[in-house]
Parts: structure tokens; sequence; C-alpha cells
């Protein structure tokens, strides 16, 4: 199984490689700081419930430019879309966190930041749409891996805090990841071309404006309510998104201000987790992958439970606390890496090829609409106790399993996810 993905990953052409092959700049660039955001926003005076209102704010944000990406990516292209939204979601927003001071820089960055929704859309599109079928699952754990591939700089990250403290090796990094953020966009854009469905799409909608496109949602919703497939795709990577945000944004949190782990040794754990997902997308999630998705799942599901519990409780004081913090994290590492890669798998195997955009639009405006609230919910509890966040997370775990064993026992026709 790992032998096919260095295969899939060798013979990638066109789109697919030009995706995969700049996605490890993305590593190199937001990977190195954004773990950090939440900690670099308590050094400068924030607490715990205002950085989970920024979350909020950040989806919010990210719903609203959802609900235009498909039309945007219909009518500008995939990969016109890409470059664009690239540039303004994610470059200028790191310029605003490099020179961040209070709050209001971060509810700015987090506004502008949202238009990254576009691009989750857009480039999506870019990378499987021209894609053979039977390649989308390897080709989602190829792009996982390489966006991990800042595990090999992390260490800088740990340099960088001990010798500047936090703040100013966060202002860095910022620098750093405008930087190659906008050259992946630029190498992306002149490696790749407009898919072939794009074509299309960009000649269907060339009369329409973006708001006649998106008036017409309502056929769409109606075209997943009829596909038992996608709707259970879209609950299961909202429940996904849900645990990713709050574990995100609270684990650096926990490990700082309960678990007393210098802010020099958080990289430490950054590293490990990357190389478990490379690890685990590489050697042991394609063995899973036989059939159906229902035992992936539920194997994602129970480690990444397994791993909040574990981090919950870890005392403190404990002599074994390292061993248990890197223990929880292979536990995470494992259910983050194939729930993730399982959720994207599921949405190409049941999406109608014609209305990719704006389906994946609605699915990712829905997943934002459910998610926002648990930003400003997971630091208002992380305000009480900084356990309560992740036990949140476990009642989501157990929702998922749940809700996977009664698909899967009522829907009996699975074909669709036989690549």
């Amino acid at each position: 199984m790992s032998a096919s993905l260095f295969s899939t990953l060798k013979d990638l052409r066109g789109n697919p490689r030009a995706c995969v092959y700049t996605e490890p700049l993305w590593g190199l660039s937001m990977n190195l700081c954004m773990p950090y955001l939440s900690v670099y926003m308590l050094a400068l005076g924030l607490t715990d419930s205002r950085i989970g209102l920024i979350v909020t704010i950040n989806l919010i944000s990210q719903i609203a430019f959802s609900f235009f990406s498909g039309p945007i990516t219909d009518k500008m292209g995939r990969r016109k879309a890409t470059v664009i939204f690239d540039i303004f979601g994610w470059c200028i927003p790191s310029i605003i966190w490099w020179h961040a001071e209070n709050i209001w820089f971060f509810l700015i960055a987090a506004i502008i930041n949202g238009a990254n929704a576009v691009t989750s859309n857009s480039w999506t599109c870019l990378l499987i749409e021209d894609a053979e079928k039977k390649q989308i699952t390897k080709i989602f754990s190829l792009v996982m891996a390489c966006g991990q591939l800042s595990a090999l700089f992390a260490p800088v990250t740990a340099i960088l805090i001990s010798r500047l403290t936090l703040v100013p090796a966060i202002r860095i990094l910022f620098i750093n990841a405008l930087v190659l953020m906008l050259i992946k966009a630029v190498i992306l854009y002149f490696a790749s071309k407009e898919t072939a469905v794009g074509k299309v799409r960009i000649t269907e909608t060339k009369d329409k404006n973006i708001f006649q496109l998106a008036g017409g949602y309502s056929d769409v919703i109606k075209m997943i309510l009829k596909s038992r497939g996608m709707v259970f795709s879209i609950v299961i990577a909202a429940l996904g998104w849900i645990v990713g945000t709050l574990n995100n944004t609270f684990w650096q949190i926990i490990a700082s201000r309960k678990l007393l782990i210098p802010e020099a040794q958080l990289p430490v754990f950054n590293v490990f987790k990357s190389v478990l997902a490379i690890i685990f997308l590489f050697f042991v999630i394609p063995r899973l992958l036989k059939g159906i998705l229902k035992i992936p799942l539920i194997f994602a599901f129970a480690s990444y439970f397994a791993g909040q519990l574990l981090l919950i409780i870890i005392p403190a004081e404990s002599a074994f606390k390292y061993p248990l913090i890197f223990l929880s994290l292979v536990f995470d590492g494992f259910g983050l890496g194939a729930l993730t890669m399982l959720c994207e798998s599921l949405i190409a195997f049941h999406v109608n090829p014609a209305e990719r955009a704006r389906i994946l639009a609605i699915r990712f405006m829905t997943i934002l609409i459910v998610t926002a609230p648990f930003g400003w919910i997971g630091g208002i509890l992380s305000d009480i106790s900084r356990n309560l966040p992740f036990v949140l997370n476990m009642v989501i775990l157990v929702t998922g399993i749940i809700i996977t064993l009664i698909y899967y026992r009522k829907e009996n026709d699975h074909s669709a996810e036989h690549a």
C-alpha cells in the first residue's frame, strides 16, 4: 500500500501533480506559525474567551465567502480563483498577524482570512477534477503528507522561540509565511491549467453574475438531500471540523498553561505530530482502505477519542508527563489524519461532477455554520477549565461513531466507495 502511494506520487501528472508538488510550501509557511497563533494571542494579552471569539468570527467570515465560492470558482475558473484568493486570504492576514498588537488586529485578520473558503473550493476542484477516481483517496493522502513536511523545519521554530522568546519568533514566522505562500500561489498558477469541467462552467456562467448563480443553490441543495452519501459525508466532515477547530485552538493552551510545557518546547510536539501523520498516511491508513469506509471511520473516531481522553487526565506534575503527551499525540495523529482524509474521500466519491463547485460550496458553508459557535463555546469552557474543550470533543467523537454505525446499517448500497 505504501509502495502504491509512492508510485502515485511519482506518476502524478497535470493539475494533481501541480497541486501536490506545491503543497509542501503550505507546510513550510502557514504550518510553521498557525499552530502557535493561540499562544501568540495569549502572549499579547488576549483571554481564552476572546481567542475563542476570534475563531468564531473567522468561521463566520468563511461562511460568507463560502456562500459565493461556488459561483466565483465557476465564473473565474478553478486556477484563477485559487491564486487570487490564496494571496488575499493568506498573504494579507500574514502581514496583519506579523504586526499584531491587540485584539483588533486579530479580528481584522480573521475576517480577511475567511476568504480562504473560496480557495478551499477552487483548489479542491483543481486537484481532483482531472484525476482518476481510483486515485482520489491516495491523492488526498499525499496532499496531507506534503502539508506535514514542515516537521523537518519545526526545530527552527524551537530555536527562534528559545532565543528570541515567543512573540518575536512568531512574527518572523509570519513574514516567512507571507513570502512562501506568495511563491506557492504563483508557481501553482503557472504549473496548472484549467480543468475540463472548469472550462465548461466558465462558458456556461459567462452571462450570469455571482448573485444569479448563488440563487441556483436551491436546486443544488435538493440534489444533496437526495443523496444519503453526500448528506453523510457532510455530517461526518462537520463533526471532524468541530473537533479539529477545538483541538487546534486549545491544544497549545492546555500544553503550556495546564501541563506547564515551556513555550520553546512546543515545536517538538508539532514535529512529532507531523512525522506521525506522514507515517500513518503512508504505512497505516492505506491498509484500512479496503472496500467501504465504515471501519476506518470508526477507528479514526475511536483513536481521536483516546488521544483527547489521555490528554485531559495527564497530571502536570507527573514524572511520565512527556511520554503520556506523546502517546496522546499518537492517538490524535492517527485519528486526525484518517478522519480528514476519509471526509475528503467521501465527498469526492459521492459528489455530482457537473455541480462539484456549488456542491462543495454548500458542503463547506454547512460545515462552517455548524462549527462557528464552537470556537466561542470552547473559549468560554477553557476559561472555566482548560480540560473542558477536550471533554466536548470526546462527546462529539462518540456522536460520530454512533452516526457512522447508523448510516452503514441503514444504507445498503455503498458501491460509490469502491474506488
